[in-house]
């Protein structure tokens, strides 16, 4: 099974059992042990691995405990502290993991409501639990992007120093991020100060302030929509249009005689890698230039329709995704992705392929 469908499938157990939640063991019970065991692939029969109800004297508290503790290599690795569905979590809950942070060598602990999960490590002081965790996980709304660093701290990927490391950037990337979407909200003067000094010449007088105030705010929520119109435009062509929120291919009317069915089944996650291709193309050339054809082995996207014009391949059929690239030789590498938005990664690779069978003219220069 995929990560991304353990995740999915525990989501559609909140919805399941939520009405039954009261207590924070039923809580642990139905979602807390099932994410320790299928999502991070812990055995959770196995003391050796998972630490119910773990104790570590700290020099202030004895026998005192934290939910549960994660052990790799004989080390106590992730401690969790757990509380009931549909509370808050707060920075008043992570009393008992930062104490425990100093008296163990675990790097990192996670409070959770059996829905939500926060991710905490030691960015600014060693040994020292910090305030803010640098990933949040929820599963009741799973962002794609959080995806591949909840994966890194599975049993079989597992590596202290590189989520560590990787965690000093997500931490401030979050915080950019939520600084954004306050901005996007309601503008601070500093910042529709700035926007105003790039576009207006006279003097900022308080009145002035108060129109470019109201400007900045319309601004930023009409470029957001045109963006996300953009990128709905740019996926959707011609041959696709939009059901219940996901594209899918419009089916001829007329349909396939007998002998003529063919065994090859295009699915929705191929023609939904297929406009994500064509979204990072058409930065360089038109969407409608942009085409697909099926084979029983692989999914390919063309220039033109034009098989010796390859944009890429995606081998979508098997457990591991592969995306396919070719080189000016038209040589294909395969490159394994874990999810749809992984194509993404390779957008410079994409738009280099579509160059190469676009005339200079075609493309402005």
């Amino acid at each position: 099974m995929e990560f991304m469908e353990k995740l999915q499938g525990l989501s559609e157990k909140i919805e399941q059992v939520a009405g039954n939640l009261a207590t924070e063991e039923a809580t642990k019970n139905a979602l807390v042990m099932p994410f320790l065991h299928t999502v991070l692939g812990y055995d959770i029969f196995d003391p050796n691995e998972v630490v119910p109800e773990f104790t570590a004297d700290t020099a202030t508290k004895k026998n005192e405990k934290v939910d549960y503790a994660l052990v790799k290599d004989d080390e106590v690795q992730i401690l969790i502290e757990c509380k009931k569905f549909g509370e808050n979590l707060t920075q008043k809950h992570t009393g008992q993991l930062y104490r425990y942070f100093s008296v163990t060598k675990a790097r990192l602990a996670i409070l959770t409501n059996g829905s939500k999960y926060q991710f905490f490590t030691d960015l600014d002081a060693a040994n020292v639990m910090d305030d803010k965790p640098f990933l949040t996980l929820d599963l009741e709304d799973i962002d794609e992007y959080v995806v591949p660093e909840v994966k890194k701290l599975t049993k079989s990927a597992f590596d202290v120093e590189s989520i560590v490391d990787a965690a000093g950037d997500l931490k401030y990337l979050n915080q950019i991020k939520k600084e954004l979407r306050k901005q996007f909200e309601s503008p601070e003067e500093e910042f529709v100060r700035f926007f105003a000094s790039r576009v207006y010449d006279g003097m900022l007088t308080p009145k002035v302030k108060s129109q470019f105030l109201e400007m900045t705010t319309k601004a930023l929520k009409q470029f957001l929509n045109e963006s996300i119109n953009d990128r709905l435009k740019s996926a959707i062509g011609p041959d696709v249009q939009i059901k219940n929120e996901k594209p899918v291919v419009v089916e001829n009317d007329t349909p396939p005689e007998p002998e003529k069915v063919s065994k090859i089944v295009t699915t929705e996650e191929e023609i939904e890698g297929f406009n994500i291709v064509k979204a990072i193309v058409r930065q360089r050339v038109p969407a409608e230039k942009v085409a697909h054809r099926d084979t029983q082995s692989y999914f390919g996207i063309l220039f033109e329709d034009n098989n010796r014009k390859p944009i890429c391949r995606l081998h979508f059929n098997g457990k591991q995704k592969y995306i396919g690239l070719f080189d000016e030789e038209k040589k294909e590498t395969r490159h394994p992705i874990d999810t749809l938005d992984d194509i993404f990664k390779f957008d410079s690779e994409l738009l280099e392929t579509v160059g190469i069978y676009v005339e200079p003219e075609e493309i402005g220069l």
